[in-house]
């Protein structure tokens, strides 16, 4: 059955369902108003500017954060939607939105505009929940042009432009807000009374069927073809938005005009942008989508580069004296330029989203909303970069060459794609006329076989037959390919630490470069990214199941990029705004989440005799990302490693020439080298696919609570003090020069954690964890006397035994939760054969590690706030020591009471001695 029929069948009707036409416009009418109030910030927004007196980039980032929330919200809003119907979705959203721009009006400062705009991004959701929604009605021949006039409510950006000025300059810009609240609320309301749910919900719930479960839905978000509707959309969708947004201030800031000449004005760009994707929808149809995004990326490119031209005078030296002439464009060409620009842009957005309910139409919410996601957070990202290069170039034209840029690099993209399916088209003697309009759709339309078979084929990285338990597998398949993605996974979470880290040495150079922060604002910006990477391992150790270990790391390692090139930008001005240095605090995250992704992979790889260790070198060897960090990092930023593209130098208080930028350059490269390694060098295993709610199953072990306990007492102990060592260094001993000696004791921790697994295996990892605590507990208290004494080497000393603790205990805690696993699964289910208890003991174990590590990662946020709050409260960190020295007794006595002591869960299976290769029987759950 090709996708067509297969829609077909799914939606079982030829001509739109009762209530359709009414479904369509009210939706219609309703996602107008949620885009009215969604790009609301583009004219309120000046008047905050004004009232506040905000940077470029702030301003950028005040318009850009509703965007952001009406972004990362929408996949999410599309698998409801499927779940309990968009006629209830899209009123509850409404709702909501209505309910936070009402509270915006009562805002007063810019933290707390930028709360309220969190709120308000909401109503962008709207757009997932109405394309999860609207096609419903309608037999696949009618849905492109379904869509087509849904998503015209584009055109709600226009109708902010053309209302709000007035509005604002007659009452203000709360005015704004609450006028806007009211009509989105009473929208709500009419939009629920007037429609009826859709067919396909309304026969579920007459039959009680179950809706699709979340992991269904999003099980299409693995393929390949998604995610470059995504990066087509990110440019149709998201420049558009970015656009919409920035106009006014480009309007006013250019051509010297006033607020409310620029919203009508910018209003003429919005218009065609919106309405035309309803005639997008028609020529994709008749034409063709790869024809309209030839013409929507070519006119595009065109329209971008004469607008990207700056404002140039020229001198030439003539045979009579110079002649001089300048170049610029006048208002009126701008205009056509931009009127130009956002009708083929509506076309391609129409192309790209004429497809969704055809493909995949069982999972129109989850992939509708990731392709929205992506196209929206370019809504939010453009806005804001835009800010920052008219900040750093002050060039207002900048913004134009950036989109230029992207169309160009989208083209090329799509033209090779193109080039490619029809040369491989001919090689197998097919007709180039029957190929699909996108090359990304291409396996799709060979329904004789089911798309996750063809893309095992296609895809060398799949392997469907993995079975490291069996000894002649393993010696002569097995371990070669385990060996490759353990150092490949390796070489990337070395480098997510690195980043993950690297604000721990960064805020330590801050204050002699000109950034007047307090002791706590530098306190903050080396913990949050502990916070927001211990946050993101919890959703990362879910993720290598669903998604893969070799697309999840791929992805995961090139989101470095971000917050690599965020700093090395940012550390440049000192004028560069605290907010901004806590967003990139937060997005060196992505490198802590990494952990969790990739030691949950890595354990599905290897036999459990080597399990342990092969976790330990992928744990250890990645730590050690954190002191090569501190080592480098320190070194780099005294010369100028990329010469004139890496920025001038700054000059410290001490007259150093310093390149901070260089503490996030350093890593861009090697961050690509790691990802095309991912993606070209490491493996799925096809029999370790599970879904969320199979993970889900930990939540209810006792076990998986205590173990995130102890571990948060060795690795958050291990990333907490790497975090808040440097500074701490500086601010108790400032007559040592610190910075030569921090990235000693994050290599001692992760030597020790890579080079000491064994140990674990030979005496028991209760054991060795029950000795580490006690170690810990005297380590905290040499640190404490080294103190009171105000002796550093002794101090240094007492940190570095801390270190070697943590790496020993890192590993014995990890090296626990197979065993302990082994021996609930077969408690808990003893009716499951050996096999099957193997798999589902696997399965957990590998989510535990996981879990228990985005736990233990929030010790990188509450450390460095320990000291910071110890030092403020009582002028020294000896209060915040005496503290952890407490949370390790706790430790050492649940290791004792639960798993070490007499009555330990682990005391029968931990002998003296080296124990015996486990029967196969034990090793597939057997606990005798």
């Amino acid at each position: 059955m090709s996708p067509k029929e297969a829609a077909e069948g799914t939606l079982g009707m030829e001509t739109p369902a009762e209530g359709g036409r009414t479904a369509l416009w009210a939706s219609t009418l309703a996602f107008t108003i949620c885009f009215a109030v969604w790009t609301i910030f583009s004219i309120i927004g000046l008047g905050m500017k004004d009232q506040l007196g905000l940077s470029e980039t702030q301003f950028g980032l005040l318009v850009g954060t509703p965007i952001l929330t009406g972004s990362l919200v929408r996949v999410a809003l599309g698998v409801w939607t499927e779940q309990l119907g968009g006629r209830r979705m899209l009123a509850l959203v409404m709702l909501t939105a209505a309910l936070a721009t009402l509270l915006l009006s009562w805002a007063d400062s810019y933290s707390e505009m930028l709360l309220a705009a969190l709120g308000v991004g909401l109503a962008g959701g709207a757009f997932a929940v109405g394309v999860a929604y609207v096609p419903k009605f309608f037999p696949p021949g009618q849905q492109g042009t379904a869509l087509g006039i849904f998503g015209a409510g584009n055109v709600g950006a226009a109708v902010t432009k053309f209302l709000a000025p007035v509005v604002m300059v007659a009452w203000g810009w709360q005015a704004v807000a609450q006028i806007w609240a009211g009509v989105l609320a009473v929208a709500a309301v009419v939009f629920y009374l007037v429609t009826r749910d859709d067919p396909e919900t309304v026969a579920r719930r007459r039959e009680g069927r179950p809706a699709q479960s979340a992991g269904a839905q999003l099980a299409a978000l693995k393929n390949i073809q998604v995610w470059r509707f995504a990066l087509y959309y990110f440019f149709v969708f998201g420049a558009f938005v970015a656009l919409a947004l920035w106009l006014p201030r480009y309007l006013i800031g250019v051509y010297g005009l006033d607020v409310k000449t620029a919203g009508m004005l910018a209003a003429f760009y919005s218009v065609p942008a919106s309405l035309f994707r309803i005639y997008g929808g028609r020529l994709s149809d008749k034409y063709g989508a790869r024809a309209v995004l030839y013409w929507t990326f070519g006119v595009s490119a065109l329209c971008l580069f004469m607008l990207s031209y700056p404002p140039t005078d020229y001198t030439i030296h003539g045979v009579r004296g110079p002649i001089s002439f300048s170049t610029s464009m006048g208002l009126i060409p701008f205009l056509v330029a931009i009127f130009v620009l956002g009708f083929f842009m509506s076309l391609g957005k129409a192309a790209v989203f004429k497809h969704i309910p055809v493909y995949y139409p069982k999972q129109i919410g989850a992939v509708g909303g990731l392709v929205g996601m992506v196209g929206g957070l370019g809504g939010f990202i453009l806005p804001l970069v835009f800010g920052v290069m008219n900040d750093l170039t002050g060039i207002w034209t900048s913004c134009f060459a950036l989109l230029f840029l992207i169309v160009t690099v989208s083209l090329l993209w799509m033209h090779f794609a193109v080039r490619q399916m029809e040369a491989a088209a001919l090689r197998e003697g097919r007709a180039i006329t029957g190929l699909p309009e996108l090359p990304e759709m291409e396996p799709i339309h060979e329904p004789a076989k089911p798309m996750l078979d063809r893309l095992r084929k296609a895809r060398a990285g799949v392997l469907a037959d993995w079975r490291p338990e069996d000894a002649e597998f393993w010696r002569t398949t097995g371990r070669a390919v385990a060996q490759r993605n353990l150092w490949i996974s390796t070489y990337c979470l070395l480098l997510a630490f690195a980043v993950w880290m690297v604000w721990s040495v960064v805020v330590a150079q801050l204050p002699r470069l000109g950034f007047a922060f307090t002791t706590d604002q530098l306190f903050w910006l080396a913990a949050l990214p502990g916070l927001s990477g211990a946050t993101f391992r919890i959703f990362y150790a879910f993720m290598v199941p669903v998604f893969g270990g070799r697309l999840w790391t791929a992805v995961s390692t090139a989101s470095l990029l971000i917050p690599a090139f965020g700093i090395g930008y940012a550390v440049q001005d000192p004028d560069t705004p605290y907010l901004i240095f806590l967003v990139l605090a937060l997005l060196c995250g992505f490198g802590g989440g990494n952990f969790a992704s990739s030691m949950a992979n890595i354990g599905f790889f290897f036999p459990k005799a080597e399990r342990g260790n092969a976790l330990a070198l992928n744990a250890g060897l990645g730590n050690l990302g954190v002191s090569l960090m501190q080592f480098l990092v320190p070194i780099v930023v005294t010369f100028s490693v990329f010469g004139a593209l890496g920025g001038q130098a700054q000059i410290a208080d001490d007259g150093a020439r310093v390149w901070a930028q260089n503490a996030g350059f350093i890593w861009v490269p090697f961050i690509m080298l790691g990802t095309l390694a991912a993606w070209f060098g490491m493996n799925d295993i096809a029999s370790a696919k599970a879904s969320f709610a199979d993970q889900a199953a930990i939540f209810r072990r006792t076990h998986n609570w205590l173990m995130c306990w102890l571990y948060t007492g060795t690795f958050g102990s291990f990333i907490g003090f790497s975090a808040g060592f440097p500074l701490l260094a500086r601010l108790v001993f400032p007559e040592v020069n610190a910075m030569q000696y921090v990235f000693l004791g994050p290599l001692v921790g992760a030597l020790s954690r890579a080079g000491t697994g064994w140990v674990s295996d030979r005496w028991g990892g209760a054991r060795v964890t029950l000795w580490v605590f006690v170690g810990m507990i005297l380590a905290v208290g040499g640190m404490l006397w080294a103190l009171s004494v105000e002796s550093f080497p002794a101090f240094f000393g007492s940190v570095l035994a801390l270190f070697f603790l943590t790496g020993v205990g890192n590993a014995s805690t990890f090296q626990m939760i197979g065993p302990i696993m082994t021996l609930e699964t077969a408690r808990l289910a003893p009716a499951l054969s050996p096999a099957e208890q193997r798999v589902r003991a696997d399965r957990e174990a590998a989510a535990i590690v996981g879990f228990t590590s985005a736990v233990a990662a929030f010790g990188a946020f509450f450390i460095p706030k320990a000291y910071g709050a110890s030092i403020d409260a009582t002028g020294g960190p000896e209060a915040a020591l005496w503290g952890f020295l407490v949370f390790y007794l706790s430790c050492a006595a649940l290791t004792w009471v639960v798993y070490a002591g007499p009555r330990g869960l682990l005391r029968a299976v931990e002998g003296r001695r080296a124990p015996a290769p486990p029967h196969p029987a034990q090793a597939e759950g057997s606990p005798s």
